[in-house]
């Protein structure tokens, strides 16, 4: 390997380690057609989604998509960068990958981001790693919780891709770190600088998980009990008592039982019971997005105070903070290690 090459071989870039960021993903805008095709492709996935497709396409392409993407294309109006004409996500993951990239660069490693659904897909984001000299990849999905809905999904995306490559990289896949001491005191301190920064003293501090149907729980994904793992850790960190902090899940839909409490039906009973200044955050996001600006931002405040609530504060995701970024720059090194 070491040898002199031939005159005649064609140039060979250096070779660098790559660092594959993905997420969820978006529409590319906020009309009908836009979010169709992202609806579309995000619901036919048969990890999000394990009805029987000759059960589902019906319901899907028949029903759901006929009306659905008018109100969805309406909720990301609400929360859409209008100065960038992009949504929330893709703004700041492409951010995460550009701060994480210039803090790697000195290393050898190239970073680029990608979406499961939507643009920039995984496939560029792979191929523009390998034009970058890249022959090792550590592919990031991120989401602290693993759930086949979505680790599985976005790395069985990136595994579909470099099924048509000739020559393919090596991989590898951040496991689940929602139990690492680094993202558990990087999501303590967020809580704890949050919550002193409002000008109430909440009653209560809600983690809302992102939902998913209790069956997916009992044929054994692993999400439901990591969600109040991570609870209970950051709660621990920051020596709060039980009572203090309660898991939640939102964003159910159809008509099957999901994860239960319901964030939703919480916020609006938690008044009654005399509870009715609250603090909320979604840690399964490491970006905020719809399901945190539109879901829990907006339409949760209006819930909470419609039903006698009296203050209402959302804590925003670690997005690329200096805390954030420090945190994900952390496990990368450490899931590198071999590899530099």
């Amino acid at each position: 390997m070491n040898a002199p090459l031939p005159s005649d071989h064609p140039t060979i870039k250096p070779r660098k380690v790559g660092v594959l960021l993905l997420n969820l993903g978006t529409p590319d805008a906020t009309d009908y057609w836009s979010v169709r095709r992202y609806l579309k492709e995000f619901l036919s996935d048969p990890r999000v989604i394990e009805t029987p497709k000759w059960k589902w396409w019906p319901i899907l392409n028949l029903g759901i998509l006929s009306f659905r993407p008018q109100a969805t294309g309406a909720n990301y109006a609400l929360i859409w960068d209008k100065e960038r004409n992009e949504s929330p996500l893709r703004v700041i993951t492409r951010s995460q990958a550009e701060k994480l990239g210039a803090a790697l660069a000195g290393d050898g490693i190239a970073v680029e981001w990608g979406m499961r659904y939507g643009n920039p897909s995984t496939r560029s984001a792979i191929d523009s790693l390998i034009a970058q000299g890249c022959d090792k990849i550590l592919l990031f999905p991120l989401y602290p919780q693993y759930s086949a809905t979505t680790t599985a999904t976005a790395n069985d995306q990136a595994f579909r891709a470099l099924q048509k490559i000739r020559w393919q990289p090596a991989v590898r896949t951040v496991p689940a770190y929602f139990e690492q001491d680094v993202y558990v005191e990087t999501l303590a301190r967020s809580i704890r600088e949050g919550v002193e920064k409002l000008d109430f003293t909440p009653d209560l501090v809600i983690t809302s998980y992102h939902g998913m149907p209790l069956e997916y729980l009992q044929k054994g994904d692993p999400y439901h009990c990591q969600c109040h793992k991570t609870t209970r850790l950051v709660r621990e960190r920051l020596g709060w008592a039980e009572d203090r902090m309660m898991v939640t899940f939102q964003s159910r839909f159809g008509p099957t039982q999901w994860l239960e409490p319901y964030t939703d039906v919480t916020l609006k009973s938690l008044p009654g019971k005399g509870i009715k200044k609250v603090a909320i955050l979604a840690p399964a996001f490491s970006a905020d997005c719809i399901e945190t600006l539109e879901e829990i931002a907006i339409g949760g405040r209006e819930e909470f105070l419609q039903a006698g609530g009296e203050h209402y504060a959302y804590i925003p995701c670690l997005n690329d903070t200096d805390d954030g970024m420090a945190m994900l720059e952390d496990i990368v090194r450490r899931e590198l290690g071999g590899w530099l």
